[in-house]
């Protein structure tokens, strides 16, 4: 069809979209159709397929006129969107469909014009990208980051061993108790809240009942009564807001057992350790690959919160929801249930308040994004073959595989497009242009694990 378009931008980054369809394209398109139709359609006095236009008019006119209107918008629409020349800020956000304008009519005497409105990728103008001067927090990896996750290589290889008949539960011991709740006032037991075998370990707060201090220095075959009061916001909807009595009987007590942290123990954790130097040696290696990835991330972050200042950027609501929405998508996989389920619990729990700082974040990361997707339009990077091999070899190594892993390497091909590849390596050297085009120095050092927590 020789359609025509003009766009017209409006706020909050929406167009107007009107397309012209010439009178005789129109016409085109409705005989086509009336065409095809014929061939099936039954009307009695005619057989299949003879039915004439004019009696097919008379019976279905204006239903005939809205079925050739949609598929002549539908058409057009998928002309105009499937144009390789069309600007990417011109076209409809993936999930903003075109909104038709009013209620157009078929007019046969005349071109056909319609309107529709959609969000489109926001323009985004920045002002300063160049020079700034960024402060930002940093950490360094200390002689007690290393110490702690060596002495949970040393709890992940603890042996778990049975006390002595007559040694006393101490905190970090493992308790297996029996216990049953007693409702104050009617003396009788909850059936929902009794249990035997119950297993945990004391003081690590993980136990909802919260008999911790209660176990501590009981001894194997020991019963007890306490009360207990449990507060409003308990977790647990039978314990929230009560008081009641509790009789606990402590059936088994363990204890871990934790490896001498030598060689044997390095040589226990992998082969390829030697010595418990060697082992130390590769902690504090991933240690510091691990505060390199986040040191990378703070320092964008930081450099991308001064240039959003002079980078005024309108999100359509769209594009706002479907961020809040991916985000929710993927906290709802980590706890395998809906995302509905999950937004529904998240914002109970907070509220409006909840809702405003979800939004605020996703506004924050789409604006981030927006500016590195235009700067590195902007730049115009060119990425080589030996650079996308170089990426899938970098892929391979973080996912604990050698980098001369041919095999390894064909599966990465196989899961991470060439085109997803292509733009890691883009965003990786426009992240490099813009530490390298600003000054950014150490600011205020901060402690490792709440640094890259």
């Amino acid at each position: 069809m020789a359609i025509t378009k003009e766009i017209k931008r409006l706020e909050k980054s929406n167009v107007n979209l009107t397309i012209t369809v010439p009178k005789d394209d129109v016409r085109v398109q409705y005989q086509n159709m009336i065409k095809e139709y014929s061939k099936n359609l039954q009307i009695p006095g005619f057989r299949k397929g003879k039915v004439p236009q004019e009696v097919m008019e008379r019976k279905y006119g204006e239903g005939l006129k809205e079925d050739a209107l949609s598929r002549i918008i539908e058409a057009s629409l998928k002309e105009i969107f499937t144009d390789e020349n069309m600007p990417r800020n011109e076209r409809p956000l993936p999930y903003s469909a075109p909104e038709l304008l009013g209620e157009p009519k078929l007019d046969f005497d005349n071109d056909f014009q319609f309107s529709v409105i959609y969000d489109v990728l926001p323009s985004v103008n920045i002002n300063q990208w160049k020079g700034l001067k960024i402060e930002y927090p940093y950490a360094e990896v200390a002689e007690g980051d290393i110490n702690r996750e060596l002495e949970a290589v040393r709890e992940r290889n603890a042996f778990v061993m049975d006390k002595d008949d007559n040694a006393a539960a101490v905190k970090g011991d493992i308790a297996t108790i029996d216990y049953e709740f007693v409702d104050n006032n009617s003396k009788d037991s909850v059936s929902d809240l009794q249990r035997k075998d119950y297993v945990f370990t004391i003081g690590h707060g993980v136990n909802i009942y919260e008999f911790d201090d209660d176990i501590t220095g009981m001894k194997k075959g020991d019963t007890k009564e306490v009360e207990k009061t449990y507060p409003e916001d308990h977790g647990e909807p039978a314990l929230a807001g009560k008081t009641l009595k509790a009789k606990i009987t402590l059936t088994q007590l363990k204890e871990k057992q934790l490896p001498n942290l030598d060689d044997e123990l390095a040589q226990d954790v992998d082969e390829k350790f030697n010595t418990l130097a060697d082992l130390k040696n590769s902690i504090t290696d991933k240690l510091n690959k691990v505060l390199e990835r986040r040191l990378r991330e703070i320092k964008l972050n930081e450099l991308l919160k001064e240039i959003m200042k002079n980078t005024p950027v309108i999100i359509p609501e769209s594009m706002i929801n479907s961020e809040i929405e991916g985000r929710f998508r993927r906290l709802a996989r980590m706890y395998g249930t809906s995302a509905e389920t999950m937004m529904n619990l998240m914002f109970e729990q907070g509220g409006e308040e909840k809702k405003k700082e979800w939004r605020e974040t996703a506004e924050s990361a789409l604006h981030s994004r927006l500016i590195i997707e235009t700067i590195m339009e902007e730049q115009k990077y060119e990425v080589s073959d030996d650079e996308i091999e170089k990426e899938y070899e970098r892929i391979a190594i973080e996912s604990g595989f050698p980098a001369n892993d041919i095999e390894k390497i064909e599966e990465i091909k196989k899961n991470y497009n060439r085109e997803m590849v292509i733009d890691e390596v883009k965003e990786r050297k426009v992240i490099d242009t813009m530490f390298a085009e600003n000054t950014l120095t150490k600011g205020k050092i901060e402690n490792y694990q709440d640094y890259v927590s």
